[in-house]
Order: structure tokens, then C-alpha cells, then sequence
């Protein structure tokens, strides 16, 4: 009934006609995990995300409204039983106990307790999960050997992971590296053991296949009277990098690739990536980010948003193309 009550006509990213395998998509955000699997063959039949602003950028693509909280058991409710991967970018939580426990680990008070419930429940062929590198060393170790322990001993998966650069392995310039995690039900997916993340390749593309040509808005350029402006001028020279203000002072990135991006870059102060152009020295705009991000920004819609929660979203998605990469693998397996 949500579905039929919040269709949207003429939407960029319809769900494909021809498709080979079911998908759910859990922390949505603007659905970087769906336009990829649909791409590869897809069908997302069901879908939740909180933030009702993401739900607005969603919606203008996909043409669906996510379902709300998946901590509830009323949305866990609406999962239908049967599909084949569950894709998840779960936030990392701290999990209170990890480092002083008794046999398995009490994942209760996180998101990935949710996720485990589903996977218990449903016995998706695959789990398909994806989060920041720092997770891997969180709480010395212990957090990440809780997911894996939960994934292969209580619930019976065979698990893949890897960190993996979106600049080395989805020829998208930007530094930006994640933890990617596939796990495989053995016994509904006998030759798991065939499955490999995709190979590194090289990075063709540079900055000014992502960049706007021409001028932008005058909101984006730095003015002559800013307080920061002689900082800026001293330090930005090169039109072919994106550099980074880091509260007081500007990174230059020596390897000519946006510095990864951050859901707090539109607030201003931390991580703003900015460059120069033949008009002066700007931030990049939200169409740009979500090009960084592997986005097909020329049909993929960006709602009246104000552009601070624009930035949140392409910070907080995922590169799109590599995710697709990643997919394309599985289903290989599969």
C-alpha cells in the first residue's frame, strides 16, 4: 500500500522489467546500494531509511517512500520472506560490551543487531554489507570480530571482506576507502568459495571528468574580504587537484583525487573540499559530490534541498560504481 500510495510518475531509476534476483536495501540513505544492483540485474523489494530528507531524494529517483525505523519490529514486519541479497550500510555503533564477553557477543543497542535479526529470519542467499575502514580497528579489533563471529558462527555464513579505494578499484578519483563485507549461506550457495572482490584498475578518469565546466553560483566562491581568503590564495595554485580546509589551514592532495568525502563537509570549518577554477577559488557543489561518488548526475535528481543536507547525503553514501563492481561478482557466484 506505501508503494502504490507514493508512485511517482516519469522517475530516472525505475525498477528493471527483466530482472534475475530479489534485493532488500536497509539504511538506504538515497539508494547508492539500489541504483547499483539494479544495474547488475536487481529487484529492490523492500527498502527503509529514517532521515525524511534522504526519504525526499529517494523518492524524486526511485519513486518509492522507504520504509521508517528497522529498529521497530512493525517495519521489520513489512520485509517480505522470500529474497536473495541483503544490502546493508548499517552506521557503526559503538557496541558497549564488545572486549568483555562470554561466548558470543551481545550485539543488543546496535544497528547490526537489526540486520542480524533480518538475516536470522529471512536466510538471504547473501549479505552484503559495506561501512568505514576505521571499523575494522574499532575498540581494538574487538567490534569487527563481533560482526564476523555473529555472521559465521551464529548464523552459519561464509564471509568476505576487504577494504577497498574507490580511486584503485572504481576509477573514480577520489580517496576513498571502505570495508566491504559478502557473506555467503553455504547451503543455498554451494560454490561461495568461487566468489573474489573485484581487481584493482586504473584510475583513467581525473577531477575534470567530475568538475562543472564554467561558472557556478556566486555561493560557492571564496570572496576577496574573507577572513580566510589570503590562507586560500597562498595555498590553492593547482587547477588540477582538489584540496581540503582543515579548520585553519589547506591539504593539498599530491595524488590529484577529491579527498574523501564527509557528511559534515556543508557546515562549513572541517573537510571542505574546494578547488580552483578559471573564476577563482570554490567549494565543490552538491552535483559534483554526488558525481564523486559515481552518481549519473545527469539523470539522477537532486530535490529543493537546502545544499548543507545535499552534502550529508553524497558524504554519507556510497560509490555507487564500485558497489556495482562488487555486485557483479556476487552474482557471478550466484
Amino acid at each position: 500500500m506505501q508503494q502504490l500510495l507514493s508512485e511517482v510518475e516519469a522517475i530516472p531509476f525505475p525498477t528493471p522489467k527483466n530482472n534475475s534476483f530479489k534485493f532488500i536495501d536497509l539504511f538506504a540513505g538515497i539508494g547508492g546500494f539500489r541504483l547499483a544492483l539494479q544495474n547488475v540485474g536487481g529487484k529492490c523489494i523492500f527498502t527503509s531509511e529514517w532521515n525524511s530528507r534522504a526519504k525526499k531524494t529517494y523518492r524524486a529517483n526511485f519513486g518509492e517512500v522507504p520504509f521508517g525505523d528497522i529498529t521497530k519490529e512493525k517495519t521489520k514486519n513489512y520485509i517480505p520472506p522470500k529474497f536473495e541479497i541483503l544490502c546493508a550500510g548499517f552506521p557503526c555503533q559503538a557496541f558497549s560490551i564488545a572486549g568483555n564477553r562470554k561466548g558470543f557477543a551481545d550485539t543488543r543497542g546496535t544497528l547490526f543487531f537489526d540486520v542480524e535479526q533480518i538475516i536470522e529470519k529471512h536466510r538471504p542467499k547473501v549479505v552484503f554489507l559495506e561501512n568505514v575502514k576505521n571499523l575494522v580497528s574499532h575498540d581494538k579489533g574487538n567490534t569487527f570480530k563481533v560482526i564476523l563471529e555473529t555472521l559465521e558462527l551464529k548464523l552459519g555464513y561464509k564471509v568476505f571482506h576487504k577494504v577497498l579505494n574507490s580511486a584503485t578499484h572504481a576509477n573514480v578519483p577520489q580517496n576513498r576507502e571502505r570495508i566491504f563485507i559478502v557473506a555467503f549461506d553455504p547451503k543455498q550457495v554451494e560454490n561461495y568459495l568461487q566468489f573474489k572482490f573485484p581487481e584493482e584498475i586504473k584510475l583513467t578518469k581525473t577531477i575534470h571528468d567530475f568538475i562543472e565546466k564554467g561558472r557556478q553560483e556566486d555561493i560557492y566562491y571564496y570572496s576577496k574580504d574573507h577572513k580566510y581568503y589570503p590562507e586560500l590564495q597562498r595555498s590553492i595554485t593547482s587547477k588540477n587537484t582538489v584540496y581540503q580546509w582543515r579548520r585553519v589551514y589547506v591539504r593539498e592532495n599530491k595524488n590529484k583525487v577529491c579527498p574523501t568525502l564527509t557528511a559534515n563537509m556543508g557546515t562549513g570549518g572541517h573537510n571542505v573540499p574546494l578547488i580552483k577554477d578559471e573564476f577563482g577559488i570554490r567549494k565543490l557543489t552538491p552535483k559534483e559530490c554526488f558525481a564523486f561518488q559515481g552518481y549519473p548526475v545527469e539523470t539522477y535528481i537532486l530535490p529543493k534541498l537546502a545544499n548543507s543536507h545535499l552534502y550529508m547525503q553524497a558524504g554519507n553514501s556510497v560509490t555507487t560504481s564500485l558497489i556495482e563492481r562488487i555486485a557483479k561478482q556476487i552474482c557471478k557466484v550466484l
